[in-house]
């Protein structure tokens, strides 16, 4: 599994504090929408060409993380 501690990047002036990759602009949050939307890795790697096929492993790898801390109270 990627590493997503090495590319995504928590700062607190840029995008709201939002989870980014590799410090850009460009949020784990943008990257899910753009998938959602129906738009495949490659033409976000088109679109997008500053990020990388792994930028985008290490959003799903953010992803599963936070799923895996989240506890649900009975």
């Amino acid at each position: 599994m990627i590493d997503f501690r090495k590319i995504i990047t928590i700062e607190p002036g840029k995008r709201s504090g939002k989870p980014c990759i590799r410090g850009l602009r460009i949020t784990v949050s943008d990257v899910f929408g753009w998938l959602a939307s129906g738009m495949t890795q490659e033409e976000i790697l088109e679109d997008f060409p500053e990020l990388t096929q792994e930028d985008i492993l290490a959003c799903f790898a953010y992803a599963a993380y936070k799923e895996n801390k989240i506890t649900i109270a009975a």
